[in-house]
């Protein structure tokens, strides 16, 4: 039997989220267009101040103001992002959310992920996952294209990562 215990926390979800929102490649596309575009308009404005009305000090605070736009606004928008998704949620939700979480691979009921959570207890089917992707500091489960069961290695409690991953990953594989 494989079974892992570990602890789910705001930052585990803001992480998945940020990622989701990295991959996205609809929204990175507007966070180019934000972060050059406007910031384009501003250095032709400073260059029209500077030409047409002979204004060093204007238009050099348009072009600074431009840069740090440039800069500055995709990391406005992360913390936003950051912000936005802990809002998404009700306090009960966050309660039923974090905490500890134990997941098992039981020999016995071989068709499904056992999953005891602060929410109660859950069977998902192994047909109904989609994969297991390794991060940097995540093992993440995905039970469609965008959720997943975010596992952090730093607060993994019981149980061996790595042969729960590589037998979750089989399992998904055979089921499917």
């Amino acid at each position: 039997m494989f079974e892992i215990e570990y602890e789910f926390r705001e930052e585990d979800l803001i992480h998945f989220n940020e990622m989701q929102f990295m991959r996205n490649e609809e929204i990175q596309n507007n966070i180019r267009k934000n972060r050059w575009i406007v910031p384009g308009i501003m250095a032709l404005i400073g260059s029209f101040y500077y030409f047409y009305y002979g204004d060093m000090k204007s238009s050099g605070y348009i072009v600074v103001i431009a840069m740090l736009w440039a800069l500055l606004s995709p990391k406005i928008m992360m913390l936003d992002l950051r912000r936005q998704i802990l809002k998404n949620y009700t306090a009960k939700e966050k309660l039923n959310m974090f905490g500890t979480y134990t997941l098992t691979i039981d020999p016995a009921n071989p068709a499904y992920l056992l999953e005891k959570s602060p929410s109660g207890k859950h069977k998902m089917a192994w047909g109904d996952l989609v994969r297991v992707e390794y991060g940097k500091r995540y093992v993440y489960i995905y039970i469609n294209l965008s959720t997943a069961l975010v596992i952090p290695v730093e607060t993994v409690k019981k149980g061996n990562l790595e042969q729960f991953a590589e037998q979750a990953d089989k399992m998904i594989e055979r089921a499917a």
